[in-house]
């Protein structure tokens, strides 16, 4: 059975087959029977690479993080997730860089500064997922909504519907004045519209 650790764009953890293309933590979140007994434990939340320096890892093993697995990188960041600073290092200088330009009136941009920033961002005071909203024509490409009860991604001037599997377009747009729900938090929709869209890694399910 698959393990309860594949991250979908309201942040909330699942059971499906499909890995994805990246994979994430947010500290140890499982048991000692590999059960979810928590949905986050540390600020960082990151997003990493697959695979790195041929490191091999068992899933959800004692006393070590729980592996978290995104469908790609527009899913990793509307569940608030950022990319990691070792084994993501280009992205995150690209990340850190946007930051800059986002968010030239902020003195301290160290990690735990951006974190705690994130943090407040992405949770509500209960541990939901905080959301906002905008209309579709002020969002940039790599964010993520939910409309009539499916997350849909913005991108390169389409609308896709959200799986664990991949996307696929709508059949009915929505219209650029709709006001819609963002899943994506408002400081990493400031970044994609800083420039981090254009360094998005997708899923190539969107251009089959």
């Amino acid at each position: 059975m698959p393990l309860q650790n594949r991250v979908d764009p309201h942040s909330q953890l699942h059971a499906v087959a499909e890995r994805g293309t990246f994979m994430g933590n947010r500290g140890r979140l499982h048991n000692a029977d590999q059960q979810i007994v928590s949905q986050w434990k540390i600020r960082p939340w990151i997003t990493c690479a697959l695979c790195f320096k041929d490191r091999k890892r068992e899933l959800m093993a004692p006393n070590s993080y729980t592996e978290l697995f995104f469908l790609d990188e527009p899913t990793a960041y509307a569940a608030g997730h950022r990319p990691c600073a070792e084994c993501r290092r280009p992205a995150y200088k690209l990340f850190k860089e946007a930051w800059a330009r986002a968010f030239p009136e902020q003195q301290d941009r160290s990690a735990k500064a951006i974190d705690n920033l994130l943090h407040s961002a992405r949770l509500n005071d209960d541990g939901s997922q905080r959301t906002w909203s905008a209309k579709l024509a002020d969002l940039p490409d790599g964010t993520v909504i939910e409309y009539a009860g499916e997350c849909v991604l913005l991108w390169q001037g389409g609308q896709w519907r959200w799986s664990f599997a991949g996307y696929t377009p709508l059949q009915s747009a929505i219209p650029s004045e709709q006001e819609a729900t963002v899943l994506t938090p408002q400081p990493i929709v400031r970044l994609f519209a800083a420039g981090l869209a254009g360094a998005l890694t997708v899923h190539p399910s969107i251009d089959s």
